[in-house]
């Protein structure tokens, strides 16, 4: 997204949440408060993030069947991009708002960073937050690979203020969906997120490790958010983010242009949050697939 749309596009925003404040009730307007009224507030979201598809490589394909009964049932963001490539520094500024130095994908120093991110200001706010990853060894290990697991997918291990032990392994990702934390982030392996494998076993893989929790979010005030590291370098790096759950109006598109800022900021609002981490603190929330 261009410097000069960006800053339009949030001017519009505010200029929008002012007047519908000041028409609706007395007092100062402030961006987080026009943010807060027109976010729902939903008791778990769950984010997994997959790998280097472009949007049309995913919306009406066939090779996605579950993807695109998401799309249909919940909302697709039709200008959803990720922010630069490689991989790791978008995993990066989608936890942090900032891609934190990092240029490529090698392994980093655990803990390297103090920055503000997802997971320190839930845990600040009281608030939970954990990861489940496919290969990971065991909770907590900062390991750099092991097998098709790859710790460059794994950003939350490169901040010194979110635990280690709140990064488990898929397995431990709850049946009991009321246990979920408030945000949790579900990171597929090489193969699962569609990075080393076709688009139909990634598909395959979220629906039978994800859909009984999206069809239980569907009336359990709680949300599922398909998102992409990157495209494969052909489309401008628009990529697929799609919403599903209780608060999103079915079958609705926004044609708004996003990216991974835009929603960490919509994911810090969701949870109630008053602070913003690096570069979302500039961001817009996603307001327009809410029902």
């Amino acid at each position: 997204m261009s410097a000069p749309v960006a800053r339009s596009r949030r001017i519009l925003v505010a200029l929008a949440g002012a007047t519908a404040l000041t028409a609706g009730s007395a007092g100062p307007w402030s961006p987080t408060t026009a943010a807060a009224a027109a976010l729902p507030s939903p008791d778990h979201v769950v984010v997994v993030v997959m790998e280097n598809r472009a949007y049309s490589q995913i919306v009406g394909n066939s090779d996605a069947p579950y993807l695109n009964s998401l799309v249909g049932g919940g909302a697709a963001l039709t200008e959803s991009h990720a922010i630069t490539h490689p991989s790791q520094p978008n995993y990066y500024a989608l936890f942090s708002g900032d891609t934190q130095g990092i240029t490529d994908d090698s392994c980093v120093d655990p803990g390297f960073s103090s920055a503000g991110n997802l997971g320190s200001e839930l845990l600040a706010a009281g608030q939970s937050w954990g990861s489940y990853n496919e290969g990971l060894p065991e909770e907590g290990d900062t390991s750099c690979l092991s097998d098709t697991y790859a710790q460059k997918h794994n950003p939350w291990f490169g901040f010194s203020n979110v635990p280690t032990d709140t990064a488990h392994t898929i397995d431990q990702f709850p049946s009991d969906y009321t246990a979920l934390p408030k945000v949790s982030y579900v990171i597929p392996d090489l193969c699962d997120d569609m990075h080393d494998c076709d688009t139909s076993t990634g598909d395959s893989w979220l629906q039978n490790n994800l859909g009984a929790y999206a069809t239980w979010a569907k009336t359990h005030n709680s949300l599922l958010l398909v998102t992409y590291d990157e495209d494969d370098l052909s489309s401008d790096n628009r990529i697929p983010t799609i919403v599903y759950g209780q608060h999103v109006a079915p079958g609705s598109t926004t044609h708004t242009e996003y990216n991974h800022y835009d929603v960490l900021r919509t994911l810090e609002g969701l949870a109630g949050l008053t602070t913003h981490a690096g570069n979302a603190v500039s961001a817009s929330d996603i307001t327009d697939i809410w029902n």
